[in-house]
């Protein structure tokens, strides 16, 4: 039996397709972030509007409809005021693209995108000091191959002052350990950074590579860091790991660790670390992208 293919469907497809990759050459970051979006919209219209994937239409959507998604994301799902936004302007970029495929509703669309973001609470991001380091550093066993895998990511995480979807994409490809010995990160809006890297942390990843048979020209363009099934390590992964030891580290200074911590505090730290110790702040802005 045919199914009809609705409105919303097609628009969809060729905004993912030809709006974002052909014609914006948006980062797989912004494709992945705009894709999770979405599908959290229709699980919204099909649990909370009650109109299920195969008739959701275009003329389903209006102001209203949207500001209620918004506010069911803060709501219903915890969302941060700054994870809504990030939802929103997803939705935004959709509603540019209908204006010209679709201006029949100009309106509409135009209307959805005069929402505006809400102010996020202005906070102060947390850093750990030399000693927070080393005592989180500290928790790692490096009896089995987990515990290495993990010191080695943690280590590799704070040295490099990599955000963590940049650490999760690395490939052995990404490194090179021969004086000068850097790393290679894919970052924003398909921009490059390289960063040195230290002759400790170079040992620390040469042990890594050679344990895990990573140093081979066949392995290069394997996921650096992996889980049992051999698959990457995602965002949330990563964040796991450093919570539970940064919860043990806690147990025994609780001073030197804040009870909310992220691979973010992290690349903070570095980026304090490194102002610290004199370093200008240009090469402070320009390697780790902090300031």
């Amino acid at each position: 039996m045919k199914t009809d293919v609705t409105d919303f469907a097609e628009y969809l497809e060729s905004f993912f397709t030809d709006y974002l990759g052909a014609e914006q050459g948006a980062s797989k970051h912004t494709v992945r972030s705009y894709r999770d979006t979405f599908i959290l919209l229709i699980d919204y219209m099909c649990d909370v509007q009650g109109i299920s994937i195969d008739k959701l239409s275009m003329k389903n959507f209006s102001r209203d409809v949207i500001l209620s998604f918004l506010n069911w994301l803060q709501d219903n799902r915890n969302n941060s005021v700054s994870t809504r936004n990030q939802r929103y302007a997803a939705i935004r970029s959709f509603c540019e693209f209908l204006e010209r495929k679709d201006p029949t509703r100009l309106a509409t669309w135009q209307s959805i995108r005069s929402i505006k973001s809400k102010k996020t609470p202005m906070s102060t991001v947390n850093h750990l000091t030399v000693d927070g380091i080393k005592c989180l550093l500290e928790q790692v066993p490096t009896k089995d191959r987990h515990g290495r895998r993990n010191l080695t990511l943690l280590s590799l995480l704070y040295e490099s002052g990599a955000r963590v979807q940049e650490l999760a994409d690395l490939t052995p490809s990404c490194l090179r350990l021969d004086k000068p010995a850097l790393v290679r990160l894919h970052g924003k809006g398909n921009k490059i950074r390289v960063v040195p890297l230290r002759e400790q942390q170079v040992d620390i990843l040469t042990t890594y590579l050679e344990e895990n048979r990573l140093n081979t020209p066949s392995r290069s363009e394997r996921p650096l860091f992996f889980n049992s099934s051999g698959a990457k390590l995602t965002c949330s992964g990563v964040t796991y790991i450093l919570k539970t030891y940064a919860a043990m580290a806690r147990a025994v200074h609780p001073e030197l660790i804040p009870k909310q911590i992220s691979p973010h505090i992290l690349r903070h730290s570095k980026a304090m670390h490194l102002l610290q110790a004199g370093v200008n702040l240009v090469y402070i802005r320009d390697i780790p992208g902090h300031l």
